[in-house]
C-alpha cells in the first residue's frame, strides 16, 4: 500500500507520520492492501477554491474526495484510490464546535473521505461503516 501526504497548510501542526499509520490501518481494515491514497492538507482558502471549482460552493468545506474509481479512468490502474483534501482549519474548528479532540475530527474527515472514494454515499450504511473504522483505529 502506498499513500501519498502532502502538507499544503503552514498554520495548524501535522504530524504526517501519524497520519499515514492511520490512513495504512484504515486501507487493511479495508482490505486494501495494494491501494494507493493521496491526502492533502490545506488551510480554508484552498479549500474553499477546490469546492468552487469542483462543486460551485463558493465556501471552505472540511473534506473533500476524487475518486479514480470513477469516470472515464477508472481502469488505468484499480488501486489507484483518489485524493482526500481536508482543511485542517475546518478540522479544528469543528472539533471545538463538537467539543472533541483535534484528531478525533481529523481521523473521523479521514475515514469519511476514504469512503467516499470507495462509492460510498452518505446514509446509514457509510454511518455504520464510519463508526466501526472509527473504533478499529481508535483501539490500535
Amino acid at each position: 500500500m502506498e499513500v501519498l501526504l502532502r502538507n499544503r497548510q503552514r498554520k495548524i501542526k501535522a504530524d504526517l507520520a501519524a497520519i499515514r499509520l492511520v490512513a495504512e490501518k484504515i486501507l487493511k481494515a479495508l482490505n486494501l492492501p495494494q491501494a494507493e491514497l493521496s491526502i492533502t492538507l490545506v488551510n480554508d482558502k484552498q479549500i474553499r477554491a477546490l469546492n468552487r471549482q469542483y462543486r460551485k460552493l463558493d465556501r471552505p468545506t472540511d473534506v473533500l474526495a476524487f475518486s479514480m474509481r470513477e469516470g472515464s479512468f477508472k481502469e488505468l490502474n484499480p488501486f489507484l484510490l483518489g485524493d482526500v483534501i481536508i482543511s485542517l482549519e475546518t478540522a479544528l474548528r469543528q472539533a471545538n464546535t463538537l467539543s472533541h479532540s483535534f484528531q478525533q475530527e481529523f481521523n473521523q474527515l479521514l475515514v469519511h473521505g476514504m469512503l467516499h472514494l470507495l462509492g460510498y454515499d452518505h446514509g446509514r450504511t457509510m454511518s455504520g461503516k464510519e463508526q466501526a473504522l472509527l473504533r478499529l483505529i481508535s483501539c490500535q
